[in-house]
């Protein structure tokens, strides 16, 4: 009877490596290093703008693009420090989460069988959704050591039927910044081949050692074929409050707010208020998270070395991947296993960020390292314990 009900679309779907090691994690009380949570504390202003929107009583349905005034400040925001002009009301539309941008902008212009080009290692819900829409998930590279776009491998994914390049920049999982090079070049790829641009910047704020975040659409010509995904669950430390949103070209957008509409009526009206207000918060707030997350990336990448791993330092993001061939685990499946057992640390498996059955990423583990000071100074301490 199970299987009677179990639609086609489902094939291939299954509860991610992240979600399962939260799992895992949490039953033997462990640090939790796989899914990127955030559990940091969420900035005052979000948290005072939120409680008195619940206090006025701010409950009903809003706008299936979101409150205009969040969208306003948004506009502003794109305008200001991404270099991107949309009108509010038109061109500026508030999701549940970055996610749920990116299913809305996909469900809106992708048909069933296009094809689109993810560039490995990619987030994992972006191949998911890829899958729930009917659309063909073709793969490119980028090298770790060197934090370089393969452009040979990206050239290799496309087919007359390819319709779209998924980007994440700064990169979940590499943490790899797509330089303006590259931009433009995979900019001049879309213009040849008529290709739209998804393109996931909720990591925007979170870049290091001098490296700069472009936007895609804020390049060349490019714009007008390029749906910017953003939000603040990461800024913010709100993943759990779904605030996420999703800029282009009207045309598009006004389809995607139909779609969002039918998934999920309205992101959530009191957390909207929350985030409008969180938007008043400082300039120095961005950048003292900055710099602490540069902290925390290089303790994390130097108890890793120590540890008698791999890792592939960040140049931006929250999260590094690090190989673990010297401490002679057999797979990364096996490394997840015995790194919770032996340290009580959930890492997640290389492999979810690459094709499947593809062998790529078996020699990988992802770490976050997003968490409050106390648990990651005892992660590193755990972790560079793990010698060979």
């Amino acid at each position: 009877m199970s299987e009677r009900f179990t639609a086609a679309r489902m094939k291939g779907l299954v509860q991610s490596d992240i979600r399962r090691l939260t799992i895992e994690c949490e039953k033997v009380g462990g640090i939790n290093m796989g899914q990127g949570i955030c559990d940091l504390p969420t900035h005052p202003l979000v948290a005072e703008g939120a409680i008195a929107a619940i206090r006025e009583g701010k409950a009903t349905y809003t706008h299936a693009m979101g409150i205009l005034e969040l969208r306003q400040k948004l506009a502003d925001k794109l305008l200001r420090f991404n270099g991107l002009r949309y009108n509010p009301e038109s061109e500026v539309c508030i999701t549940v989460g970055s996610s749920g941008a990116f299913a809305a902008g996909l469900f809106a212009t992708l048909d069933p069988g296009s094809e689109a080009v993810l560039i490995e290692p990619y987030y994992g819900y972006h191949l998911n959704t890829l899958l729930l829409a009917g659309v063909v998930p073709r793969y490119a590279r980028l090298d770790l050591a060197t934090m370089k776009l393969n452009r040979a491998s990206v050239e290799q994914a496309l087919s007359a039927r390819t319709r779209a390049l998924v980007l994440c920049t700064p990169s979940n999982p590499s943490g790899m910044v797509y330089s303006e090079d590259d931009i433009r070049w995979l900019g001049q790829l879309a213009e040849r081949h008529d290709l739209l641009l998804f393109s996931d910047e909720i990591y925007e704020y979170i870049v290091y050692g001098g490296q700069r975040h472009i936007s895609v659409a804020a390049m060349g010509n490019l714009r007008e074929r390029t749906l910017t995904l953003g939000g603040y669950s990461k800024t913010f430390s709100i993943t759990g409050w779904r605030i996420g949103y999703l800029a282009g070209p009207e045309a598009i957008i006004r389809r995607a707010a139909v779609v969002s509409d039918l998934l999920y009526v309205c992101a959530p009206h009191p957390l909207q208020r929350g985030v409008l207000r969180g938007l008043d918060a400082p300039q120095t707030y961005y950048e003292d998270m900055r710099r602490q997350y540069e902290r925390d990336r290089d303790a994390v990448c130097d108890a890793l070395e120590q540890g008698g791993f791999l890792p592939y330092r960040p140049q931006g993001s929250y999260y590094v991947m690090a190989d673990f061939s010297r401490l002679n685990w057999p797979d990364d499946q096996a490394a997840s296993r015995e790194l919770l057992a032996r340290a009580r640390i959930a890492a997640i498996p290389g492999g979810a960020f690459y094709e499947p059955g593809s062998g790529r990423g078996s020699k990988l583990l992802r770490f976050c390292y997003a968490k409050p000071a106390d648990a990651l100074a005892e992660a590193c301490r755990r972790l560079a314990k793990l010698k060979p």
